[in-house]
């Protein structure tokens, strides 16, 4: 077991600009199976969209998908982890700040990855029921 976040964290997020629109998050939630995009500006980060955005802020107050931006309902500016700092720190962060996803940057502030509630289940506890969810095929 790694201390680190480098070592649990999933590479090479997917990220979609500021610009797209709710469908294309959607679109690429679907296509990667994964329930968040990371909202870039260039290569920087600017904020997370995760699935449940789309339906309670999207779709919910009526907001059309095909021209409604992500930049516009996405969670701005959201905590983020460096590569090597350790899990502990990660986990304090989502436990404090009630979230099951973190951003990992470079000392840019570009993603290089994204750290999972799930992924710190399998890593942790593997025995428990929320590793034996994070670690199953996705379903169709």
């Amino acid at each position: 077991m790694s201390d680190t976040v480098s070592f649990l964290m999933t590479p090479n997020p997917v990220c979609v600009p500021t610009d797209a629109t709710l469908a294309h998050a959607a679109e690429q939630m679907r296509d990667h199976n994964i329930g968040d995009v990371l909202v870039v500006s260039g290569r920087i980060l600017e904020g997370i969209i995760t699935d449940r955005d789309l339906v309670v802020r999207g779709l919910a107050l009526h907001a059309d998908p095909l021209v409604t931006t992500v930049g516009s309902l996405c969670t701005t500016r959201p905590a983020v982890l460096e590569p090597d700092q350790p899990v502990e720190i990660a986990v304090e962060m989502m436990r404090d700040l009630g979230v099951r996803r973190l951003p990992v940057c470079d000392a840019s502030g570009a993603p290089i990855g994204i750290l999972t509630l799930g992924d710190l289940a399998v890593e942790r506890d593997p025995e428990s029921a929320l590793a034996d969810i994070s670690a199953s095929p996705p379903t169709v």
